[in-house]
């Protein structure tokens, strides 16, 4: 199987977060996409290519222009504005009870960009989630023509590719970025599949939190399927997406699934997930699967309350595979670093139909931590 990587990534260096007020050491460091690359590379039956480039339009095809420009210039404004921050956090959100009792064509004309860095995180920001620097465009650009580059070979003929994109995309929406994710890869990956094959097109979502962006995108399209299994959003983020009831609207009805699981889920219970899920995308007709995969399922992930064990990730990634359809498997989350490496391999290998067997511990430990 092909792997799709940019060293491009490394520019988003991030090494805090806020999370609910306070900073905190980074979940999305550099060292995620790394560790996974090296171990990958270790096995030996991966071949690690560059992405192309895949231009603007892509992107502008899934997100909001405005939101484009924004995180291209977000970092010069920073520094342009005399603000001396490590990153790009907002400062304030346009919460709807700010224009409680105010018309409709009111908070249309009142709710514009501001020009102060700080009001325009919050402008186009869903939380402080997502530390802007000043490499994150080009890190989000690259990984959007990681996915575009997994899309190709695909259509160009191999069963399944896999993009290790850095930043991760589903909770980016056409017009917000948060959550870690800047521009919505597996939503770029789908449209592009769509206008090329004219076909319709899944995304199944494995990640540990719901891939909100990813819905709200779909959420009235007809022309792509979103399952996601994911965490109850009643104790977990993204708090305001992902239940069960959400199906969509219009031409989407009925397109939007959500399978939320409670915490303390293990394998037996995420594999029964997994096989509604796939009955999900197996009811409706096209020949390719965009994967947005996820490894903050994992029973030690230090953001996630699921218990699933490496090996469970090569049977959900051999029964996917058992669906038939062409895979464009994207990375999403996944936090407890030493794993990393491994849950991806075992994935991978079972949707290659290879049997899984943890590298040795001369490069690797028994996670995929690499020695030293």
């Amino acid at each position: 199987m092909q792997v799709v990587y940019s060293p491009a990534h490394l520019g988003h260096d991030i090494t805090v977060e806020t999370f609910m007020g306070m900073p905190v050491p980074a979940n999305e460091v550099a060292e995620r996409a790394e560790r996974i690359r090296s171990c990958l590379e270790a096995d030996g039956g991966f071949s690690i290519v560059g992405p192309t480039d895949h231009g603007e339009a892509p992107i502008t095809a899934v997100h909001d222009p405005g939101l484009v420009r924004f995180l291209e210039v977000a970092w010069s404004e920073l520094r342009a504005q005399g603000l001396d921050r490590p990153f790009l956090s907002a400062d304030t959100y346009p919460n709807r009870s700010m224009f409680e009792g105010m018309s409709a064509e009111a908070v249309s004309a009142l709710v514009r960009e501001p020009v102060h860095a700080g009001g325009r995180a919050g402008y186009w920001g869903l939380d402080s989630a997502a530390p802007l620097v000043a490499g994150t465009y080009v890190a989000a650009r690259a990984a959007v023509d990681v996915a575009l580059t997994a899309v190709d070979l695909v259509l160009g003929g191999s069963p399944a590719a896999y993009g290790l994109c850095r930043p991760p995309g589903h909770h980016a929406a056409r017009s917000m970025y948060g959550g870690y994710c800047f521009f919505n890869n597996a939503a770029i990956a789908a449209e592009a599949v769509v206008r090329t094959t004219g076909e319709r097109v899944a995304i199944l979502d494995v990640d540990y939190h719901h891939g909100n962006g990813s819905q709200q995108i779909f959420w009235r399209r007809g022309d792509v399927r979103y399952v996601s299994i994911h965490a109850d959003p009643d104790v977990d983020y993204p708090y305001f997406l992902g239940r069960a009831d959400e199906v969509g609207e219009g031409d989407g009805a009925g397109e939007n699934r959500n399978i939320p699981l409670p915490p303390g889920t293990g394998n037996e219970g995420y594999l029964a997930a997994v096989d509604r899920a796939l009955e999900a995308i197996a009811a409706v007709p096209g020949s390719v699967v965009v994967l947005s995969l996820g490894f903050d399922t994992f029973g030690l992930d230090p953001i996630g309350t699921f218990a699933l064990s490496t090996d469970v990730y090569h049977e959900v990634g051999r029964r996917t595979a058992s669906l038939g359809r062409r895979l464009v498997i994207l990375q999403e989350g996944g936090y407890h670093r030493p794993s990393l490496g491994e849950n991806a391999r075992a994935w991978l290998r079972g949707a290659a139909g290879r049997p899984f067997d943890p590298l040795p511990a001369g490069g690797f430990g028994e996670r995929g931590a690499v020695a030293g």
